[in-house]
């Protein structure tokens, strides 16, 4: 009998453990396949474009990407996205610090001289979320 009642247990105990849900993030208008491109997920405003929480580098096809963070915890997000067209790992800045690479937020959110607020950029996700980006070239 007990070997029976502990698979019962353990089966009918999981429904109580929610999954953390999936975060779907589609990029459009990027003006050519060549480098890759990099999204970047981050979970606070005290990190925002400086340590993200995580990654995603893929190739280009069609002038457009979707990536997938599996699994993420619920919470507040934003995203920052760049075309690294020379596949040099970063994002390429001239000078006085303005980015030469395409570059995009999510909420598509736009900086004035300067990359974009937190607030601006921030989405919260409570369940399987999709978003979408869409680039603009910078040079």
């Amino acid at each position: 009998m007990l070997k029976h009642f502990i698979p019962i247990l353990l089966f009918i105990s999981s429904f109580g453990f929610a999954q953390n849900p999936n975060l779907s993030v589609s990029v459009s208008g990027i003006k050519n396949n060549t480098g890759s491109l990099t999204v970047e997920l981050y979970n606070s405003k005290g990190n925002f474009l400086k340590t993200s929480f995580k990654t995603v580098s893929t190739t280009i096809k069609s002038n457009s990407v979707s990536v997938t963070f599996n699994g993420i915890p619920k919470g507040e997000y934003t995203v920052l996205v760049y075309h690294d067209e020379n596949k040099n790992g970063k994002l390429d800045k001239n000078l006085i610090g303005m980015p030469k690479e395409s570059v995009a937020c999510s909420n598509n959110a736009k900086g004035f001289m300067g990359p974009p607020k937190y607030d601006d950029a921030k989405f919260t996700v409570t369940a399987d979320t999709k978003i979408n980006i869409k680039m603009t070239a910078t040079h």
